[in-house]
């Protein structure tokens, strides 16, 4: 039986009745169809109210909305490429299919920094710039996800106000969902969504900083690291893993007193990167100053992004980048379905609780209990379930 809505009243209300005050609290939809408003909503249940748009999309609806640049089918279709329900992967992949011949032709630009370096701002700041000069930009925010409850406040858009207005401009925040880098683990097909919108920019936004971080660096072209003044002794730590992957190097908050400081940085990161390999072959990494609040070295930063994709394009290095982050995307899928695989193994399921113990117990060693359980992982017989979609067998009977 579905789950009947409720609402009641928050914690908090005016002591005296104002029409303007609606906020309610809706009760938990545990049990709840995605699908089915009308279990939600009783007013809808009733036939009383009609839903302002469709619940559940065709494929054909999904591709024709998304290719016209539609926002409100876009989300959705993000919506649907995010969901881990296994009824709603096959429809997402064939989505993604069909639209896939629309990617690829926009510039992918990654940018990451220490938590309070201003990489919202900046970002706001440059796509505004962008926008009015024409093009269409496409953010992708990751937010981090709490290991204790699970969840993500996802307040870039909120943080965004003036660009999250604008229509050349798309804003999506993602969970991390505990993925390594902080780059949601469907981040690469939303990004192809939005390309497939006609978005000619996209900016990612990973969550901070840190080695793992540089997970971001296999699905962007241009990468940039943004930092602040004075924070020398905070990046000790991880500077050189994060530093030879930039494309640029963008001391924030380069305005008033904090001017001078900002150009010593530069000068300090200059010395630097003498001693580190470029990221990207044949392209120089530069520091450079910037302000986000008074607008300043923005110009400069979009004519250096332009310039690396020329110089990039023109020595092939740029395709031969995406053609390995192609590759990579698969092997990374490959991983990902082969540890499902083995850990959704029945035989895998009902030993590796005893495997566990004796690890616990001392009596057996990690390395071991690695090997007893991979000897016993039917490898042949998992294979055999897979249909070979290059070379298909042959059906048993009716001819030689």
């Amino acid at each position: 039986m579905a789950q009947k809505y409720s609402v009641s009243k928050p914690s908090w209300v005016p002591e005296e009745k104002d029409e303007k005050f609606a906020c309610s609290v809706m009760g938990g939809i545990e049990g709840i169809k995605d699908t089915t408003v009308g279990n939600i909503n009783p007013a809808i249940q009733s036939g009383k109210l009609k839903p302002k748009r469709r619940l559940v999309l065709t494929e054909d609806e999904y591709v024709e909305g998304v290719a016209r640049g539609d926002r409100m089918t876009l989300s959705r279709a993000i919506t649907l490429i995010e969901s881990n329900s296994p009824r709603h992967f096959k429809k997402a992949q064939r989505v993604l299919q069909r639209l896939l011949p629309r990617t690829g032709k926009a510039l992918r630009i990654g940018i990451t920094g220490v938590p309070g370096a201003g990489k919202s701002t900046m970002i706001e700041a440059l796509g505004n710039m962008l926008c009015d000069e024409g093009h269409r930009v496409a953010i992708l925010t990751v937010d981090p996800t709490s290991s204790v409850t699970k969840g993500s406040i996802l307040g870039d858009k909120t943080r965004m106000g003036t660009l999250s207005r604008r229509p050349e401009a798309f804003i999506r925040p993602s969970p991390a969902g505990g993925t390594l880098g902080g780059v949601a683990r469907k981040s690469r097909e939303t990004m192809l969504m939005c390309e497939a919108a006609g978005y000619d920019i996209i900016l990612i936004e990973t969550v901070g900083v840190g080695q793992s971080e540089t997970t971001v660096r296999s699905m962007v072209d241009f990468f940039m690291l943004v930092v602040l003044t004075g924070a020398g002794d905070e990046l000790q730590g991880i500077k050189k893993g994060i530093m030879e992957l930039a494309d640029a190097i963008v001391i924030n908050k380069a305005d008033g007193d904090n001017l001078v400081k900002a150009k010593v940085a530069r000068g300090e990161f200059e010395r630097m990167i003498e001693y580190i390999r470029p990221a990207t072959p044949g392209w120089p990494t530069h520091a450079y100053l910037a302000s986000a609040i008074e607008k300043t070295g923005l110009e400069e930063l979009w004519e250096v992004m332009q310039a690396f994709e020329q110089m990039t394009k023109k020595s092939g290095v740029f395709q031969k980048r995406r053609d390995g982050q192609l590759l990579d995307w698969m092997h990374s899928m490959i991983d990902e379905h082969l540890h499902n695989l083995f850990l959704e193994d029945p035989v895998i399921k009902g030993r590796m609780p005893e495997v566990k113990d004796a690890v616990l117990d001392g009596t057996i060693s990690p390395t071991q209990a690695v090997a007893e359980l991979i000897g016993m992982f039917d490898v042949q017989r998992a294979a055999a379930r897979q249909d070979d979609l290059f070379h298909p067998r042959e059906e048993k009977g009716g001819g030689r």
